[in-house]
């Protein structure tokens, strides 16, 4: 799964600006660097990073932060922000540190503290305008530890999980469709893993495993590109069993939606080889499925 690029903050970011050194309106992540009451960058890297940082004004603390953050120093920008939210709690920067600490943690490649900071302003600031971008994050931190289709697919579970609710509870964001997009990928994924076991199966001769597998498929994961194989894996599977009507009905279904596909083809030449036709029960689960998607 490649990783993303940090993800759309421009609402998000627009908001941090108003949030200035000495309430300068206007300040800018990118316009920090030539700020005159930003400390030097030899002030700045004359701090340790093993000791704790010092007591200080929430305002120098916070631009401090915006500096690293600006200079892709993630691991430094992670803690003043954290600072900021220790030393100067229930204010206005505390509550856009803690964003910003999960967004610099983000940008890190370390998303388990990206996750639990996003989920730590969801927590304290559930009707905060930013919310929508703090659950977009969580699923996004999840998104990009999404593994092959040959391992355990929790991550890719917990990415469709936090992705839906952005679209569910903030379905007009500037989120949502980027969410939308990524569900779909997540889908294709936990559809592809459920195709891997089920040929497993299918080889293995375990018939009922195998079908239960492709079933999946077929009722949960109708729109990704992998339901025209379950269809005729499930077919081949319950021609083995000798179920024909169900066979000749996955035929039936692959065919009226699917017409053109190879999988059809096959499927059509081994369940008509054998004596079958292609002839839908409307009663078989798999009709059922496909009933009032679009598809059936």
């Amino acid at each position: 799964m490649k990783r993303l690029q940090a993800p759309p903050v421009t609402s998000f970011l627009s908001s941090v600006q108003r949030l200035s050194v000495v309430s300068v309106v206007g300040l800018s992540m990118t316009a920090l660097a030539g700020c005159s009451s930003m400390p030097s960058i030899g002030s700045i890297f004359a701090k340790d990073d093993t000791n704790a940082v010092k007591d200080e004004p929430a305002d120098k603390l916070y631009n401090e932060a915006l500096y690293s953050l600006n200079n892709q120093r993630y691991g430094d920008a992670v803690k003043r922000f954290d600072e900021v939210d220790k030393q100067h709690p229930y204010t206005d920067y505390s509550r856009k540190a803690i964003l910003m600490s999960a967004y610099a943690s983000y940008s890190n490649g370390d998303y388990e503290t990206a996750v639990q900071a996003a989920r730590r302003y969801l927590s304290l600031h559930p009707g905060s305008p930013d919310a929508a971008y703090a659950q977009f994050l969580i699923g996004i931190s999840y998104y990009n530890q999404i593994p092959d289709v040959t391992r355990d697919q929790q991550r890719t579970e917990r990415a469709l999980v936090a992705l839906n609710e952005v679209v569910q509870k903030w379905p007009k964001s500037e989120y949502a469709d980027p969410a939308r997009q990524r569900i779909e990928v997540a889908k294709d994924q936990l559809a592809g893993r459920e195709m891997d076991v089920g040929r497993y199966y299918l080889q293995q001769r375990n018939y009922t495993g195998a079908i239960n597998r492709f079933k999946n498929v077929i009722t949960q994961f109708q729109t990704t590109r992998h339901v025209e194989e379950a269809l005729a894996r499930v077919a081949e599977a319950y021609m083995a069993m000798g179920i024909v009507a169900e066979a000749q009905t996955a035929g039936a279904v692959l065919g009226h939606n699917y017409p053109d596909s190879q999988w059809y083809k096959d499927t059509y030449t081994l369940v008509t080889s054998k004596g079958g036709e292609i002839r839908e029960d409307k009663g078989s689960w798999i009709s059922r499925a496909f009933k009032g998607v679009g598809l059936g």
